[in-house]
Order: C-alpha cells, then structure tokens, then sequence
C-alpha cells in the first residue's frame, strides 16, 4: 500500500509540476508540439546585427533589458536598405495582418525584395491566436521567410513593464490608458529590435497596403533629402497616425528608449513627434502622394469602427512613361505644366485659360493608353470649368512639340475626367495627351494631377 501510495503521490507530483510549467509557459509548450521545438530565444550579440552607430549601443548606457523569440524566418547576416516594422495584435473584428504583407511583397519588384526585410512584432499574449498566425504567415510567405524577407518575434509578457493602474492623461479611460501605453512599449521592443537590421527604419501598422514600388520611391527621396543642407529624424510617407514614418537605424535605440521611458504619458505618434523636435527637427518632411494606405475597419481597440484613410494615397503612383509637357495658358511663378504629369505633390498653375488653350502631354516612346485621371482644382476651387481630353498621334515640332492628328475621347465633369479601358476606343499606339480648354474663363485653373496606365503596344 506504501509503495501505491508514495507511486501515485510521485505521479501527482509531476503532474502538478507539468501543470504549473505550462501555465507558467504556456508559449513554449504550445510551440513545441506544433512544429517539434521551442521558439528561438535570440542572442543579443550573435544572431542580431546590432548598429554600433549610436552610442546608446556601446557598453551599458540606458539598458533595455529584453529578450526575443524567434517565431519564424532567419535573420540575415548582411545589412539591408530597408527595414520595415509592424507589430500585431488579435482583434475583435477581423485582422489586416497577412494582407498587409502580401501587399509589402506583391508591390515591390524582385530586386526591391531583396533590399529589405519586414520585421513583424506578435504583440499578443493568446497563446492559440500567435500560433495560428504562425502558421498562417509560414504557409502563406515560405519563400519570403527563406530568403530572409521577412522576420517574426514575440516578446514575453514578462519583459512589459505595468500595464494597469497608470496615470490617466488627458482624462483617458483606464482601459483605453493600458491599450496605448502597451502599444508604445511593442514599438519600443520592435524597434529595438530592428536597430542595425537595415540602414534605414519605416513604421508601419498591421492594416495598410501599399503603393507600386514604394521602396525605390522612398530610397529617391532619401537621396534627396540627405543631399540638402540640415540634417533630419523624421520623413513621413503617409500623414496618417504611426504609418510611414521613417528613421535612421543609427536613432533607433535612442527612440526605443524614449518610447520605453514614457510610455504611460501619451498616444505613440505624440511621442514620435516629440522625438522628431528633440532631435532637431523642428517642422514635419511629409512627402505626397502617400505611400501607404490605411485599410482597416476595425481598430485593434476594442474592435471600434475605423474608417481612417489617407486622402493624399496613390497606389498607382508611378506608371507615367517618359514624357515632355507643353501649354500655352500663362503659368503661375513656378507652378509648370510638368508638375501636373510628375509624381508628388507639385501642380500645374495657369491665369485664366481661353478656349482654343491647351496642355498637351508628348510621349517620349509611343504607348497604348489603358487609362486615364485628370484631376483639376484644390479646395473646390480653380476647377478647368469646360475641357476635353484627347489622345493624339504623329509627332511634329514647332514652336512646342504636339501631335498632327487627336480624337476626342471626353468631357471634364465638375473639374475631374476620368476613364478606363481606353484601349477598346483607342486601341492603337499614341504619342500625345492633350487637355484642351472648350470654353473661357475668368478663374485661373490648376491641373493638379494627370495619371494614366498603359500597356505594351506589342500586346
């Protein structure tokens, strides 16, 4: 009976001691059994490249104590261009995470691919929910993952600091208070993480799609930028909260603190904001057309509805081929006919237009026109009251470049043309655009964007 009773007692106790591990970690277990071992507990030094840029880095100045899973992908060993961040949550209502993702991917050409790496932060603490998106994102992006495209961590609720009982700034709710000072702490960790992954850091959130080939677009107007006088700590690609913000690596660690350190005080784009300011950049860099699109309808908080979007986002944004621009309408100081065809946030200003004016677009290589945007005025005013656009063919040369022939293809209406599938109307090669003004006006007129796509005239 002794030896039944002491058997019985040692099989209790492991089963008391399984119990408490696994309710003590939970995630290791569960991991575990679905794919055979546990999640990577990464090493700060080896298996991170880690940016010796920032003196935050050297030696133990404002530690960060924490310590990252490794959920799935491999982190690669060779500095990239780019490295984009966003972390996730589970949500009441739906989730944004693997479209957010593929729209990252698809977007983006095989050589932009390979200049960056998506570092997604699982920021939520239900076991079977990080699990399942696990294996979601290692179904759906394998190849992405292989080639060190993409990186998932996890960080243990253990490394948080407290989340309830907070100071209620601003006479926030408490529940509300715990949400926003979690959030700022999953883009302390995530950012610390990804300090030195690439040169350059973006932030995005979990729910947004992208422009064509944001990535060359964000490299041209970093060249830009770097190349004027005064430094910067901030260019924005989107106008929207935490998206398409854009870092330095080297400022990451300083900004990772400073998220960490204040976290109970405020939302996280208020604090980005002040980061921008104490380092020296005192007026916003928001470059337009944005980059990056909110596509929720759902917030993370509470699933409330959120029909955010972002007015200044063009996903299309640069299929205009090689063009030259003419008008005879008298310009406005610097506002020349080529804004109006270039992509970002320039316009096409004119004095009051006759009829008979014109803009006219000369195609440096004939194309097949698929479609077609004109967009005129701001604000509701300097509208092109009465207009057409045409396409035209044959190029000559006079005083300004134009085409023999054109044919019509429509009317403005309230100041906006717009037109698909013009290929079945016109579906031959034209070298020529042309905005013609039908009727006078006093107004002045500003061609604010002209956008066409296109496909190949062998096709």
């Amino acid at each position: 009976m002794r030896r039944r009773s002491r058997k019985k007692n040692a099989v209790l106790g492991v089963l008391l001691l399984v119990t408490v591990l696994y309710f003590l970690y939970p995630f290791d277990f569960l991991l575990t059994g679905w794919n055979g071992s546990a999640p990577k507990q990464l090493s700060w030094q080896v298996e991170r490249l880690v940016s010796k840029e920032s003196w935050a880095e050297q030696g133990d100045y404002l530690p960060l104590n924490v310590t990252y899973q490794l959920l799935a992908g491999t982190p690669s060993t060779q500095q990239k261009f780019l490295t984009i961040g966003m972390s996730s949550v589970k949500r009441k209502k739906g989730s944004y995470l693997v479209p957010t993702l593929q729209s990252l991917f698809s977007q983006s050409s095989p050589e932009e691919r390979s200049s960056m790496v998506v570092v997604v932060l699982i920021a939520d603490f239900d076991v079977r929910w990080v699990t399942s998106t696990v294996r979601e994102i290692n179904s759906t992006f394998a190849s992405e993952l292989d080639r060190g495209q993409l990186l998932v961590i996890h960080v243990s609720q253990k490394w948080y600091p407290p989340l309830t009982g907070l100071k209620r700034n601003y006479n926030d709710a408490p529940d509300r208070v715990s949400f926003r000072s979690k959030q700022n702490v999953d883009y302390s960790f995530l950012i610390h993480y990804s300090a030195g992954l690439g040169q350059y850091y973006l932030q995005l959130e979990d729910d947004v799609f992208s422009a064509q080939n944001f990535l060359t677009t964000i490299r041209k107007h970093i060249e830009e930028q770097n190349a004027k006088k005064g430094g910067w700590a901030m260019l924005e690609f989107s106008a929207l909260g935490y998206i398409g913000k854009l870092y330095k690596s080297a400022d990451l660690p300083l900004l990772a603190r400073f998220l960490f350190l204040f976290y109970q005080e405020m939302p996280c784009d208020w604090l980005m904001s002040h980061f921008r300011q104490l380092m020296t950049q005192r007026e916003t860099i928001l470059f337009k057309p944005s980059l990056f699109q909110h596509m929720g309808t759902f917030s993370s908080f509470q699933g409330t509805y959120n029909k955010l979007k972002d007015m200044n986002f063009e996903e299309g944004l640069y299929t205009n081929p090689s063009a030259e621009v003419y008008s005879n309408i008298s310009t406005y100081q610097k506002y020349f006919p080529k804004l109006a065809w270039d992509p970002g946030e320039g316009f096409f200003w004119g004095r009051s237009p006759e009829r008979g004016d014109y803009l006219t677009v000369v195609f440096l290589e004939p194309v097949v026109v698929t479609g077609i945007l004109v967009e005129t005025g701001s604000g509701g005013k300097d509208l092109l009251d009465s207009g057409q656009v045409e396409l035209g063919q044959d190029v000559f040369t006079a005083a300004m470049k134009s085409c023999k022939t054109f044919q019509s293809l429509g009317a403005f209406m309230n100041g906006k043309f717009e037109m698909r599938e013009v290929d079945k109307l016109h579906g031959s090669a034209s070298s020529c655009l042309r905005i013609s003004v039908t009727a006078g006006q006093k107004d002045w007129v500003i061609i604010r964007k002209i956008r066409i796509t296109t496909k190949s005239s062998a096709s």
